[in-house]
């Protein structure tokens, strides 16, 4: 399984949605909560060139909000 990251903030809608969408579909991740994490914050900014979120990263693939159809492709997932 490709390692998968996601940047959320706790009031984000669409952060939500992508992590039940792992948790139905079975895809281990790693969160990060950039509300709380200035370090992982900034990082993400430079990862997609801006502030919203969700932002996932599939082992450099930037998605940048919940893109069902590509993270489906980038994970090969039915």
């Amino acid at each position: 399984m490709k390692k998968v990251k996601i940047y959320t903030t706790p009031s984000c809608v669409y952060c939500r949605q992508a992590k039940e969408f792992f948790k139905e579909k079975g895809v281990g991740y790693e969160e990060f909560d950039v509300s709380v994490n200035a370090e992982k914050r900034e990082e993400v900014i430079q990862k997609s060139g801006q502030m919203g979120v969700p932002v996932v990263d599939i082992e450099g693939e930037i998605i940048v909000g919940f893109d069902k159809n590509k993270i489906s492709g980038l994970l090969e997932l039915s």
